[in-house]
Order: structure tokens, then sequence, then C-alpha cells
């Protein structure tokens, strides 16, 4: 009996998330299903499956643009590891400790940091998560809602930027004048954007709901890990006491300038290539890890001259940084692995390919159809950008193009493959946010997972009248009101409960 492209090509994914939420270890899930990914592989053959696991694995591994990841990972760890060491951090949380006030300005910076750095999600990430962590740990804010704040602002914000590398793989994936069409998608990418009301009035109206409420009752405590904490702290190191501000801040700049020119130049920007067209076929992966490299030489060049750390202080930050993320890339190698035998070995996009052209799905309910479809493909596989290449594809073959319907459908598969990915315990930009955060992975999926969950079902209904009406303004509305309506009855029974 095959398994491939069969509904029990989902079966590992879902083997692994449950494992891992109910067990709350993570690596050992992960692992389980990928070896239940390899059985059904190779048809029960324990040797086989054994073998394909490896072998699998270090395919994984030998790609570039994953290497590209784990470098660009390690080089991030040193650089947190070399601001920290260098004082750097302690004196620009000490200067945020002055000018923030209070827990919602700390949460509102993070916001809008994440919104500032929309160029790729993995950076935004790590970038938030390295610069803001101190600064939330002194306001007793939980990792947890951290870790949320973070994630909430990386691929919601990226797949509605234009200049991204979101928006590049969208381009790639559609057909005829991609940009044009991807534009097109964003007032009515009901997810992203109703995220950031969400996570909007989290901070202003402090809504904790399921799991996250304890989390931020253990942080009150002083307890920000609420128990449990897989990193490594740079913090341990002795901090130099010559740190200025601008030994974060300057660092932190030219990390994102050098980024995004590294990325437009692979993409071939000073040989004459317009900028978007160079982002839209830039090489993130490889423009990430250089931009990284210069900036170690450019902390190198700030830190020594000035004594701020000696020769001896540089070196010991790398295998401190690199100790830092090995969470992160264990469970990244891990997550690659199962995305793999989940949608490569044992091709769930074939088995969502006919489900979809067996059943006569009518055109008008099939924005909101396409939204679960993608939901449930990104959550179970871990990748948002396999979900695109899945779904835009057939979309593209049913409606005309320009057609208002081809831009709804797209959209909503863009919504609901961001949707997965955000509350996908496998999913790269999830890992990459417990990492910046550095929160237990389980207890970030947790505790994102009910507020994803909320946006989700605001989506769904959004897409009804969409599909329905075709007009973004009661789309909208619909999806708003829907949200507001939820959030209003956990906020009346949270002071229930309280009282």
């Amino acid at each position: 009996m095959s398994f491939i492209g069969t509904g029990w090509a989902l079966l590992p994914a879902v083997v692994a998330i449950v494992l891992a939420l109910k067990t709350k270890e993570v690596y050992i899930s992960l692992f389980i299903g990928i070896f239940i990914g390899a059985l059904l592989f190779n048809d029960f053959h324990l040797f086989k499956a054994i073998l394909s696991v490896f072998e699998v694995m270090m395919e994984r591994l030998s790609s570039t643009w994953n290497i590209g990841i784990l470098i660009f990972l390690v080089f991030l760890g040193i650089i947190v590891a070399l601001m920290t060491r260098a004082g750097g951090s302690q004196a620009y949380g000490n200067w945020a400790t002055r000018t923030i006030k209070n827990q919602k300005m700390a949460l509102l910076s993070s916001f809008g940091l994440g919104v500032l750095i929309f160029v790729d999600d993995y950076f935004n990430c790590l970038t938030v998560g390295s610069v803001m962590r101190d600064i939330c740990d002194r306001f007793k804010i939980s990792r947890a809602k951290l870790a949320y704040i973070i994630d909430a602002t990386a691929a919601p914000i990226c797949i509605i930027a234009p200049i991204s590398s979101w928006a590049a793989a969208v381009t790639g994936y559609t057909t005829g004048d991609g940009f044009t069409l991807f534009l097109q998608t964003i007032p009515f990418n009901l997810y992203a954007l109703l995220t950031i009301v969400m996570v909007l009035c989290v901070i202003f109206f402090d809504i904790n709901i399921g799991k996250m409420k304890e989390h931020e009752q253990a942080a009150r405590q002083g307890d920000v890990f609420n128990g449990k904490c897989d990193y490594g702290k740079a913090q341990e190191m002795e901090v130099s006491d010559k740190g200025k501000v601008y030994d974060l801040v300057l660092p932190v700049i030219f990390l994102i300038v050098s980024c995004i020119l590294c990325m437009v130049y692979t993409g071939g920007f000073f040989d004459g290539v317009p900028f978007v067209t160079a982002f839209s076929q830039c090489d993130a992966s490889l423009g990430l890890v250089i931009g990284s490299f210069l900036t170690l030489i450019f902390m190198f060049l700030l830190y020594m001259p000035r004594k701020v750390i000696t020769y001896n202080d540089f070196a010991q930050c790398i295998p401190q940084g690199f100790k830092m993320m090995v969470p992160a890339m264990t469970i990244l190698t891990l997550a690659w692995t199962l995305g793999s035998f989940v949608s490569v070995q044992l091709e769930a996009g074939v088995f969502v390919q006919e489900m979809l052209n067996t059943y006569n799905i009518p055109l008008f309910i099939l924005p909101p159809v396409l939204f679960l479809v993608a939901t449930g493909l990104a959550f179970s596989t871990g990748t948002s950008w396999g979900t695109f290449a899945i779904l835009i594809p057939i979309v593209t073959d049913i409606f005309a193009s320009g057609s208002s319907m081809l831009v709804i459908s797209i959209a909503s598969i863009l919504a609901g493959a961001v949707c997965g990915d955000h509350v996908s315990p496998i999913s790269d930009t999830t890992i990459m946010a417990s990492a910046g955060a550095q929160c237990n992975h389980v207890y970030h999926v947790s505790t994102q997972l009910p507020y994803a969950m909320v946006v989700a079902i605001s989506c769904f209904a959004g897409y009804i009248v969409a599909g329905i009406t075709h007009n973004v303004f009661f789309t909208f509305i619909a999806g708003l009101c829907t949200l507001f309506l939820i959030l209003f009855c956990i906020v009346k029974k949270n002071k229930q409960n309280d009282n």
C-alpha cells in the first residue's frame, strides 16, 4: 500500500505537533514525527526508514538556503553576545528604562521595531528579540508575550510589505505581472491586517488569553521564563563598564542597512537591475549571511580601537554566540526534515490538489475554503512558501487574469498560509520567534495559538463576505467586527473569572 499523495501524508506532522503540545518536549516529538514519515514513505520497512531519515536530513542540511540560514543564526548569536559583552545592551537597557516608563510602552516599542524591520521575517525575529529582551525583562513582561509580539510582526508584516523577501516569493509563484497582483492582494490580506489590530488590542487592553495569563502572572513575580529556559544567556559573561548606547544602536542599524544592500546585491541591483526587481530575485539567505558578517567586522572596528573589549573577549563571544543558537538550530534541522517528508517524500500537496479538484466547490465560497486549506497545509508542513507554490497555480488556472476573484482567492491563500505558519510548531518563523525572545518553544506555540485562532475565525467570516460582495471595505469591516466581538466576549469572561 502506498501512502504517498494521500491523507496519510499529514499524519507525521499531526503526531509531532500533538506530542510537542502534550509533552512540552519538542526535540523528541519532532523526531518521532520524522520517523513516522519515514515508515510511511518506506512502507514500514524498518531499516530503509532509518536510512531515509538521515538521507533526508542531510539533503536538507546540504541546501544552500538552509545552510545560509544556519550561518546567519550563528552570526546573529555572536553579534548579540558581542553587544552584551561590550556593555551596549546594558547601556541601552538603562537608557530605555529611563525613556520607556511602563510595560505598555515596552511592548509598543517591540511592536514598532517589528513593523520597521519588514524586509525578512528571520531577520525581524532575531533582531527585535535581541534588542528588546532585556527591556521587557525589566518591566516583567513574560518571554511568551514578547515571543508573540515578535512573531505577530514578522510574517504578517512581511506578507504586506512590497519590498520584502516574502513579496519576492509570492511574485515568483504567479504568472504575468506578479508584483502588481501582489499589491492588489494587500487590502484583502485579512490575517496580516487583523493580526496588527489584534496585537495593538493586546497591548493597550492587556488581553491575556489561555495560558498567556499564567506566564504573565509568573513574570509579575520575576520569572519571565515561567520556570523553563532553553537558551544559554550571554549575560553570564562579564560585562564591560565602558559600553555606550551606540554600541548597540550602531551595530543594529549597520546590520539592517548591510543586510538590505547585500540582498539587493545578490539580485543584481548594482548591475543596473531596478530595486524592486532586485528584491524579487535576490538570494535572501546569502544576503543575510554577508550582511551579518560585515556587521561583525564593523563591530570589531567599533569596539577594539576604543578598548571596550579585548581581543580575547571578542574571540570568546564566538563560541558563546554559537551556543546561544544551538536550540534554534536543532529545532530548525528537525523541522526542515519533517517538512520534507510531509511535502516532498509523501507529497501532501498532491493530496490537497486532488481534494480541491474532486469537490465541486461554488466559486463564492472558494475564498474561505482556500483560507482553511492553506492554513491546514502550512500548519502541517511548517512552510508558507511551500503552500504558496501548491495553491497559487491552482487558483490562477481557475480565474482569468485581472478578475477580482483571482485577487481575493490569492489573498485568502496568502492569509491562510501565514496563519498556518504562525501557529505551526515546525514553522521556521515560529522557531525564530522563540529564539529571538529566548522563550521555550512549546511555551511560545501554546500561548500564541489562542490569539492566532481568534484572528483566523475573524478572517474566515471576512472571506465569506469577500466571496459574496468582492468589496474590500465590506470584507475588512466583517473581519474587524468579528474580531472585536470575540475580544469583547473574552474580556468580559476574564473579568467574571477575576471576580
